[in-house]
């Protein structure tokens, strides 16, 4: 099925599950601007550009400074965040299926949330014409039939409502980080508008100018810079770059938390884990003996067990049954219906659930993503036009990277319940690959969705 005809299925529903009595309202006056008008495309007299000084990439680490200017309380923010989760989801479930199909034996970890900011991010410095691109691929489009003008939607107010998404997780402050990056040639300038997205769609930004003559010193360099300026572990982020480049753009999500229930540490052992029909390895596997939201889906062949992080915050573990494997899921289609079917038929189960012990840090070429869509030629490669992002001519985005850290402990934010259980509880030990996602649960919106093939890597 198509994404436009998809989209009203999945917008109705999420209308009418998370707001309801209300009337259904088209994505793109929820995030248009207040005084909707159509943009001429062309115009003889374009208004100059508005950029900003940039800092040379050896003058301090210090994050790009914010401004002081109070930010307009959003109105209707329930149905906002609830709209933008169904589109970032719907969006990040394709790339996701995208990057599983080409990294069938490997680990993956994604961030729809990421990738759908740095999207809107990116925007702000499109063209006309390259913006509604973006627009049409974000589900956020309306369509003006005329070819002289545009409508464009306000993409500070989605960027906006992704931060008033990360902020109903209710976990310690630093359970979601979001940080940005960019890097610009020192012969070119930045437009303020596109710096001030990367301020609202991250807690810290860092925009640095950089001298790309000598591309293997510049390389070593803006590497060292991000590994400098963030809490995860070092990455040689970007390669080959050239003495061209104009801009690069890196983002990093960072999910760090507990388990709403801890783990019994007494309880965890080194135990065997089939990475594939013929392999193992040995890994920390956790256990704990307890009540789960639990589903046994014969038609899909897999056991789906929710885990509580903070109080609305969850995974979603899905683990094939014996005989069926990763691949035989995948192969149907990991949709947002699909998910949210699993949610909805969830029922209670005493649980003695073993888990391997793991942490998981990847990077995704949101390029090669998009090229494997086939729209980068749009939005990022040869057809894309950034005259907003830069006054500079045939400026051009070269490099854009997603970088995604999970990592979880064996502690709980809740104490144990020491009540001795009735009952024997079914035992379900998670001893082969795996897919998981973790949700907020208020907007629904699919903060990571990952697979584990191997523990240990």
């Amino acid at each position: 099925m198509k994404m436009h005809q998809f989209l009203p299925l999945i917008l109705f529903s999420c209308l009418t599950m998370s707001v309801a009595n209300r009337v259904y309202v088209h994505p793109f006056y929820l995030f248009s601007h207040k005084n909707i008008s159509c943009e001429v495309i062309q115009t003889e007299d374009p208004k100059p550009l508005e950029t900003i000084s940039l800092t040379p990439l050896q003058d301090g680490t210090e994050p790009d400074p914010r401004p002081n200017t109070a930010t307009e309380e959003l109105q209707n923010i329930t149905q906002r965040t609830a709209v933008l989760a169904e589109l970032q989801n719907f969006l990040g479930l394709r790339m996701y299926e995208k990057l599983s199909g080409k990294q069938q034996d490997a680990n993956i970890l994604f961030s729809p949330y990421n990738a759908f900011g740095t999207l809107v991010t990116l925007y702000l410095g499109a063209s006309k014409n390259t913006a509604v691109s973006y627009q049409k691929l974000l589900g956020l489009n309306r369509d003006s039939g005329r070819p002289d003008c545009v409508y464009l939607i306000d993409g500070y107010t989605v960027l906006r409502t992704l931060q008033a998404i990360n902020s109903l997780i209710d976990g310690p402050r630093d359970e979601l980080t979001t940080l940005v990056w960019t890097f610009v040639s020192s012969d070119a300038d930045l437009s303020k508008k596109f710096v001030r997205g990367t301020q609202e769609f991250s807690d810290s930004s860092y925009t640095r100018a950089v001298d790309f003559a000598q591309p293997e010193d510049a390389e070593a360099q803006v590497n060292s810079f991000i590994q400098r300026t963030s809490d995860s572990k070092p990455t040689q982020l970007f390669k080959d770059i050239s003495k061209t480049t104009n801009l690069l753009f890196a983002s990093s999500v960072h999910f760090k938390g507990n388990w709403r229930t801890a783990f019994q540490p007494e309880a965890t052992s080194m135990q065997e884990f089939k990475t594939d029909e013929k392999s193992t390895v040995k890994v920390p596997m956790m256990t704990h003996t307890g009540h789960y939201m639990y589903l046994d889906d014969e038609g899909r062949k897999c056991t789906v067990v929710k885990l509580g992080l903070s109080k609305r915050t969850y995974m979603l573990l899905v683990l094939p049954h014996e005989g069926a494997s990763l691949q035989d899921i995948e192969k149907q289609q990991l949709t947002a219906e699909v998910i949210s079917k699993w949610y909805q038929h969830l029922k209670e189960r005493y649980l003695e659930l073993s888990l391997p012990k793991f942490s998981l840090t990847a990077v995704t070429d949101l390029k090669a993503v998009l090229s494997d869509l086939l729209v980068e030629s749009y939005l990022l490669g040869s057809d894309a036009d950034f005259q907003e992002l830069s006054s500079k001519e045939n400026f051009t985005v070269d490099k854009v990277l997603n970088k995604v850290v999970f990592e979880m402990s064996e502690e709980g934010s809740e104490a144990q319940n020491k009540t001795q259980e009735a009952g024997v509880p079914l035992k379900v030990t998670v001893d082969k690959p795996f897919f998981f996602a973790i949700v907020e649960g208020n907007s629904n919106a699919i903060l990571m969705l990952g697979k584990i093939i191997n523990p240990t890597l």
